[in-house]
């Protein structure tokens, strides 16, 4: 008789990690503390410590070596060093005037020129996407030239309504119901040129929130897999004020407007907390003056006239209320993190040294939370100290959501076919985005054969017409059981439900073909055993026209949990590669996912 599969009990225990860095009177670091000197409270409720650590610049941060794989074989394992602090410096061209962004690339150089001995770095730029720089490394000469070269010079925003100087005062004022017109009648009474200045500026502002809370959520999956606390330097012109929604007492976005944000602003707070990523944001445009009536504003008189003390006070009121709301959002942000926001300030670098200090002196403690309903509640944290004159930075609390939801983030997204909405996989896929490392992953890629010819590879697709001669490739990926989620089955195997893709873009980051192949399957025990022993492979083709240059970017994704990996490569890093051998590249396991 067919034994019965054994009654398998799973139980799972969130743990909440909160970074906290303690000063004193003279925002000094304070070290040497113990676990009896913090109190940890969760919506007002005492909560036992079951993690602490102690961190301190003087930890030091050694070059990690590079995994020594062979010829053709990828990875997307960022390998960095986990002892010392890592440091994000974030370039944000979107939301920052062509005008203020020398004085930044200046004050960065400065920052570079002193020994910054036991800190690693990466640079990132932001503009409708994130693009990596330069990956971590303790080399200032390296980071130097990128801050200096051209790829992160001056660069205007195309989403700015004047990308040289900035959004004029009142341009957040669109927003607003009333001046968009949502009551009967406003149309008209709006209508002109004021109305559509006011449509296209919201619409602008729309679209730069989106892009901003698109490349933090995909800078929080690109840090995921590295330990320990992160400090996001996010220097910005202007801080979109409605990033963080304004909710009133009863947890309601008060403009209706952005409440298309609330699902992905709460997936990148998340991911930021469980990357241990504390955002510190620096403005820009450093000690900001008021331009209205500015003395160099020939206009300034013809627009406010004799009689136009009026006009000038709104203007400078609404000037105000501008920099207030912007302000207020590098706050929450911080805030939310454990950060902490500077500006009116022309020392940027100062403003670096006091972040990468406050984050590489800072404490590390953990605990389960005695509520135990995961409602996607907001809990608010709170952490006393016992000491005199103490004060605490860390984030302010947390999304009680379901890290694991039934069908995942990305396949709710696919499912309702909505194509605004954040996809993970889409942005991991970006050509010249960081790798995402959610789904640690191994690729090989090499030559199919040392023939050309005249058409893609079966199953290959292109969104335009490539002309030939093509030659052909092959993608091996490999990733194991332990870095995706295989659902149990009542019959005793698993579910998997995985995404393969591969890219190839041109010089341009235009995408010219791709390939895609699909597990999604319930496995019986004694397969799902040998995958968990070798790992999931899969195998594609893939062709490539021979002129021109050419990247690679492949991909996977876990729909049960959302999750994804990917990782970039040129095309000529593997072209000269011997070729598989025409067994190696007919054969197909049929283990292999179709």
């Amino acid at each position: 008789a067919q034994e019965q599969p054994a009654a398998t009990l799973r139980t799972q225990a969130n743990l909440v990690v909160v970074d906290v860095v303690v000063t004193d009177g003279h925002q000094n670091p304070v070290h040497h503390l113990t676990t009896n000197d913090f109190t940890v409270l969760e919506d007002g409720q005492a909560q036992g410590i079951k993690v602490f650590e102690e961190h301190s610049a003087g930890e030091s941060a050694k070059e990690p070596s590079a995994p020594k794989l062979a010829p053709g074989v990828f990875a997307n394992d960022l390998s960095a060093s986990s002892a010392g602090p890592l440091n994000i410096l974030l370039l944000d061209k979107l939301n920052t005037p062509v005008i203020n962004q020398p004085f930044v690339m200046d004050q960065l150089l400065e920052y570079l020129k002193k020994p910054h001995s036991g800190t690693r770095t990466a640079i990132f730029g932001l503009t409708t996407q994130l693009i990596l720089l330069q990956s971590f490394t303790a080399d200032p000469e390296v980071l130097r030239a990128v801050v200096s070269g051209k790829k992160a010079g001056p660069k205007g925003s195309a989403l700015m309504s004047d990308p040289m100087n900035g959004d004029a005062p009142g341009a957040y004022d669109s927003l607003s119901d009333s001046k968009l017109g949502n009551t009967p009648g406003a149309a008209t009474a709006k209508a002109g040129f004021e109305h559509v200045r006011a449509l296209t500026e919201f619409l602008q502002l729309q679209m730069r929130i989106r892009y901003t809370l698109d490349g933090l959520n995909q800078l929080g999956r690109y840090l995921s897999q590295l330990p320990g606390r992160k400090n996001l330097i996010w220097f910005s012109g202007s801080f979109p004020v409605s990033i963080l929604p304004d909710v009133d007492a009863k947890n309601k976005p008060r403009f209706p407007a952005t409440a298309d944000f609330q699902r992905e602003y709460r997936e990148t707070v998340d991911l930021l907390a469980r990357s241990q990523v504390a955002v510190y944001p620096v403005d820009a445009r450093g000690v900001i003056s008021s331009p209205v009536a500015d003395a160099s504003d020939s206009a300034a008189g013809a627009r406010y006239g004799v009689d136009g003390a009026s006009m000038l006070g709104n203007d400078q009121l609404t000037f105000n209320q501008q920099i207030g709301d912007e302000h207020g959002t590098a706050i929450r942000m911080a805030e939310a993190t454990g950060g902490k926001a500077f500006f009116n300030t022309n020392n940027l670098t100062e403003a670096v040294d006091k972040a990468i200090d406050a984050g590489s002196n800072y404490y590390t403690l953990a605990y389960s939370p005695s509520n135990r309903d995961w409602k996607g509640e907001f809990r608010k944290i709170q952490i006393k100290l016992a000491g005199d004159g103490l004060k605490a930075a860390y984030r302010r609390g947390y999304f009680a959501d379901n890290l694991q939801p039934a069908g995942g983030h990305g396949s709710s997204n696919s499912s309702t076919g909505d194509q605004t909405a954040y996809n993970p996989m889409r942005a991991a896929m970006m050509p010249g985005a960081p790798g995402a490392t959610e789904i640690l992953f191994e690729a090989s890629v090499r030559p199919t054969s040392a023939e050309t010819e005249d058409t893609l590879a079966e199953g290959e697709e292109s969104p335009r017409k490539v002309k030939g001669p093509y030659r052909r490739y092959t993608v091996e990926q490999l990733v194991h059981t332990k870095d995706v989620q295989c659902d149990p089955t009542p019959a005793g195997g698993h579910h998997c439900s995985l995404g393969f893709i591969a890219y190839v873009n041109d010089g341009d980051g235009n995408l010219v073909t791709s390939h895609g192949r699909s597990l999604n399957a319930d496995m019986p025990a004694d397969l799902y055993a040998a995958i968990e022993r070798d790992g999931i492979p899969c195998r594609q083709e893939i062709s490539v026209p021979l002129k021109g240059e050419y990247t690679f970017r492949v991909g996977i994704h876990d729909l049960n949990s959302g999750h994804v990996g990917a990782l970039e490569l040129p095309v000529s890093a593997v072209s000269k590669l011997p070729p598989l051998s025409a067994g190696d590249a007919d054969s197909d396991s049929e283990d292999t996912p179709k």
